[in-house]
């Protein structure tokens, strides 16, 4: 069966799960959804079908894309009578958390045990924050076999530029290298922000011209206004660097890697969640800067 002609399903949708949901159905013309809650009426008026459990999702599904925060999330979603397990069909599990590539290897250790082979995993996290996923133009970063790869990336091409960078857990690998150049350059540029501001020029006027230089950034262009006018509405959440920096430790320990930047940004984001700011958008950084 043509991947053009599976039936997809999403759970998770957040910031992130509902622009791309709306792509898929935007090209598939059907789609099964399931969340937290049923607010999502406009999507099921366009032809979505929502699904009271996650079991009730699969049932209906070749394809789930997991868009939760991580893997308790998902693996609660998959377990007991009403996860996903217990639909007992094939299935195709895309897991687009940031998460541990260790840990989505075991679950889908687990998952071909449990399900006598029916359920396949593929990681697939994404890259390019909200504005990303709703212009549909994400880095999507997959790991996982050839086959099981290949039917992945055609589900996904809608959300933006799918790439096959190695075997399960890969995808989870790159996403840790990136959040870790992410954190790094937000963190750079909070700095920045606060030096330039207490000297006195404006900085709505620096970033603009910096960023036509080698300061400029997909980051910086994203996020200029909200550095300019202090608006750390959540987008992403800042706490959630905490986890992915961990991931990012986590394959440095695992490669002999004495990393050099890593402590100190994990160290600054924990003290950025202590000192109340994590459930902010990442461009928050400015503020834990300027109150240090």
């Amino acid at each position: 069966m043509s991947q053009r002609d599976a039936v997809v399903g999403v759970i998770g949708l957040g910031a992130m799960g509902r622009p791309m949901a709306e792509h898929l159905l935007r090209v598939r013309g059907r789609l099964r959804i399931t969340g937290r809650s049923r607010r999502h009426a406009d999507l099921e008026e366009r032809g979505a079908t929502w699904a009271d459990t996650p079991r009730e999702l699969a049932d209906g599904a070749d394809v789930v894309l997991s868009m939760l925060p991580d893997l308790p999330q998902l693996e609660a979603a998959l377990d007991g009578p009403d996860g996903m397990l217990a639909a007992g069909r094939p299935l195709l599990l895309l897991v687009a958390s940031t998460s541990s590539s260790v840990g989505v290897r075991a679950l889908a250790q687990r998952l071909d045990r449990e399900s006598d082979g029916r359920i396949r995993v593929v990681d697939c996290p994404v890259s390019g924050g909200v504005d990303g996923a709703t212009a549909g133009t994400l880095s999507i970063m997959l790991g996982g076999a050839d086959a099981d790869v290949a039917e992945a990336a055609e589900v996904l091409e809608p959300c933006g530029t799918p790439v096959h960078l190695g075997p399960l857990g890969a995808g989870e690998v790159a996403k840790a290298a990136n959040q870790l150049v992410v954190g790094a350059t937000m963190l750079a540029i909070a700095e920045a922000t606060v030096l330039a501001e207490r000297s006195g020029i404006d900085v709505d006027r620096m970033w603009t011209l910096l960023a036509g230089g080698y300061a400029g950034s997909n980051l910086l262009r994203s996020n200029h206004r909200r550095l300019v006018e202090e608006d750390y509405a959540p987008g992403g959440l800042a706490r959630y660097m905490v986890k992915d920096l961990g991931f990012a430790t986590d394959v440095a320990e695992a490669t002999g890697t004495h990393a050099a930047l890593l402590p100190a940004l994990r160290a600054a984001y924990a003290e950025l969640v202590e000192r109340g700011l994590g459930d902010d958008d990442l461009s928050v950084a400015r503020r834990f800067v300027a109150e240090r």
